[in-house]
Formats: structure tokens, C-alpha cells, sequence
């Protein structure tokens, strides 16, 4: 009956401003950007060679408690990672990478406050 899950919501203040962030800054690739009936467009971005994509959708970004990222994105090495996308303008909170049992996460916010981490696993969790 299910398949698979293609694709999640952002909610975004400016579309063009979310997409230059997520594609020139994060290094997503930009997927579809189609008009719909309603007004605003059908805008996608996602990890090149993965089929899951990200909705930049407006809307009134979400806020999760401090401490907790709702997106994360999976990363070869998360040092290089908080490195490049620190020289990019990223801002991380906190401003370095951690380590936990399972790995290494970096946490930062997008330009609508959303929260994402980029997130290196190790051992049994590495993907």
C-alpha cells in the first residue's frame, strides 16, 4: 500500500530568497519549479542522486525547541561539512560541531529560522 515518502514541506517567508540559500549555500540542487492554480509556485530542492525532496513552500516558518533539529540532512564528514558551510555565512548554534555516541551533528537555522543539523553517523548508525 505505501511506497515511500517523497517529499517534506519547508515553510518559507520568500521562495527565491530559500531557494539561494538551499542551493548556492546548503548545495542542494534545485527539482522542479512549476506555477500552480493558487499563485505560488511548486518549488523543490533535494541531495543530488536521492529522490526525497524538500517543498519550499510560503508559510509561517515552524520553530522547534532549542537544541533539536526538525531536518537533517546526512553528511560523508561533518567536519568538512560545518567548515564549508560555515565559510558559506552558516551560523551554528551551537558554534561547533558534536559528538555524541551515535556521531557528529552541526545545528544551524535557515534564513525563516527553520532548524536543520548536518549529521555524520558512526558505527551502526552510519547511512
Amino acid at each position: 500500500m505505501l511506497k515511500k515518502v517523497v517529499y517534506v514541506a519547508l515553510l518559507v517567508s520568500d521562495q527565491d530568497k530559500a531557494l539561494d540559500f538551499y542551493t548556492n549555500v546548503i548545495g542542494l540542487e534545485r527539482r522542479i519549479d512549476a506555477p500552480t492554480p493558487s499563485g505560488p509556485r511548486f518549488l523543490t530542492v533535494g541531495v543530488r542522486g536521492q529522490d526525497f525532496e524538500f517543498v519550499l513552500w510560503p508559510g509561517s516558518p515552524a520553530k522547534a525547541e532549542l537544541g533539536f533539529a526538525v531536518y537533517t540532512i546526512e553528511v560523508e564528514d561533518c567536519r568538512t561539512a560545518f567548515e564549508t558551510l560555515k565559510s558559506r555565512g552558516v551560523t551554528f548554534e551551537p558554534p561547533e560541531v558534536l559528538d555524541f555516541p551515535w556521531g557528529y551533528a552541526a545545528r544551524f537555522e535557515d534564513p525563516d529560522g527553520n532548524l536543520l543539523q548536518v549529521r555524520e553517523g558512526r558505527g551502526a548508525f552510519r547511512r
